[in-house]
């Protein structure tokens, strides 16, 4: 990660983009996978860890990848920023779903196969391969709040 620098709070930023959700979704690396999991306690799928880390700062966000894809507005790859996320086509269209943390990496719960939540990179042929969209979370009285269903988090 880039050297942080203090702005004018007291949370370190990293670049542009929403540090506090890319510091908390690092501290739940080694977390258990779960699929339908979104806590520490029960384990989490992908996007169980979106909603889980950005639920801590107040926003409440769809519950599943093709509600996330939908309901978000759209970033240019180009433009990512930490914090956004990161869609990907694993079985099907957005079938899931990572927070960037920067430097070409980003943060997720990948599948049962790997266990757990952890690092990886779009420079990885796996993921840049499969990569399909940015979406920015950002506070919105628009958003659907929907319950869990078989459209969540499903990898090879």
């Amino acid at each position: 990660m880039r050297q942080h620098r203090q702005n004018t709070g007291d949370m370190p930023v990293i670049g542009q983009g929403n540090t506090r959700a890319v510091l908390d979704a690092l501290q739940l690396q080694g977390s258990p996978y779960v699929y339908g999991g979104a806590s520490p306690q029960e384990g989490f799928d992908c996007s169980g860890l979106v909603v889980y880390v950005y639920n801590q700062q107040g926003l409440k966000l769809p519950r599943t990848t093709q509600s996330l894809v939908q309901q978000l507005p759209g970033v240019r790859p180009e433009l990512r920023q930490p914090g956004d996320l990161l869609f990907f086509n694993t079985q099907k269209p957005y079938s899931h779903v990572g927070i960037y943390v920067g430097n070409d990496d980003f943060v997720h719960a990948p599948s049962a196969r790997t266990g757990r939540v952890m690092v990886s990179s779009l420079r990885n042929p796996y993921w840049r391969e499969r990569f399909m969209a940015v979406r920015r979370p950002r506070y919105s009285p628009d958003l659907s709040l929907n319950t869990f269903d078989e459209n969540s988090c499903l990898l090879n």
